[in-house]
């Protein structure tokens, strides 16, 4: 797919996915027992929307740049605050804050987080990032690596963000394996993973290599700005989430209910939210 992410930040499919990983942590934060968020492609953390890559494709003005102009009804959605409120401290200078960076700014002072980037310079961008944020852990590690390890945290509670680039052909087998290693570490764990909708083969492969894990609930939310295409275009993204919070389907539906009409392209934009529980639970 291409998906170095400095040529695509702030698009349509950050806005879908970061509004909802907002909710994810939201939920983690009820009780007040520490949690940890792990980011397993977390790339450079934070990235200027004025830069060479951003402007090549100008993806962000379809994206963030539509919820910046949005009408009031839109900004004061209780739902969608606390992901804008997440994103003001970088929208006002002209960048837009990756996942790590937007995990950062909802935790408190028990909980941690340990992002992991293995391209050399954004991992060192990542380093420069949260340099002397004793909270964070920026690691210059293949995440697959990290699914099989560095899980359970011993806070015991917690969020796997999977978001990978979907640049190899085994992406899906890399998925389904490293949540295989990482549930039978920590089967207790949230485990939630972006995937891009361009291909329906290659959703519903992942959708059967996931349904195959043993015992688990999901909720996938997906979002469509168009339909499938002959070209296979990058018309929509998907979030699906493993152990989900019991609130995540409802918010997720009210969620996309406000983005969609905003982000889509006109009447076309759809999108479903559905539930999926392995056959062998």
């Amino acid at each position: 797919m291409n998906y170095r992410h400095a040529y695509h930040a702030g698009n349509f499919a950050d806005v879908v996915k970061h509004a909802l990983l907002t909710r994810l942590i939201a939920y983690l934060k009820r009780k007040e027992k520490p949690f940890r968020v792990f980011d397993t492609h977390a790339g450079r953390g934070s990235y200027s929307l004025d830069a060479d890559e951003a402007q090549r494709t100008g993806e962000h003005a379809d994206g963030i740049g539509r919820l910046v102009q949005a009408t009031a009804d839109v900004v004061a959605n209780p739902l969608l605050s606390v992901y804008r409120d997440a994103l003001e401290p970088d929208l006002a200078e002209g960048r837009y804050p990756g996942s790590p960076l937007i995990a950062r700014r909802l935790l408190r002072s028990q909980d941690r987080l340990s992002a992991y980037e293995l391209h050399p310079e954004d991992a060192a961008a990542l380093k420069v990032l949260f340099a002397g944020d004793v909270q964070t852990k920026a690691i210059a590690l293949d995440g697959w690596l990290a699914l099989g390890s560095h899980v359970p945290p011993k806070e015991k509670r917690g969020l796997v963000l999977i978001d990978p680039p979907f640049e190899r052909t085994d992406e899906i087998h890399a998925i389904a394996d490293g949540l295989t290693k990482a549930l039978q570490r920590w089967p207790g764990g949230i485990y939630a993973v972006w995937y891009p909708l361009k291909r329906p083969a290659l959703v519903a492969a992942l959708h059967e290599r996931l349904d195959a894990l043993p015992g688990k609930e999901r909720v996938t939310a997906e979002f469509f700005r168009e339909p499938y295409s002959a070209d296979e275009r990058f018309v929509g993204t998907g979030l699906t989430v493993i152990n989900p919070p019991f609130v995540f389907a409802e918010e997720a539906e009210a969620v996309l209910k406000t983005l969609a009409p905003l982000l889509g392209s006109g009447a076309d934009a759809t999108f479903s939210i559905f539930t999926s529980t392995s056959p062998h639970a």
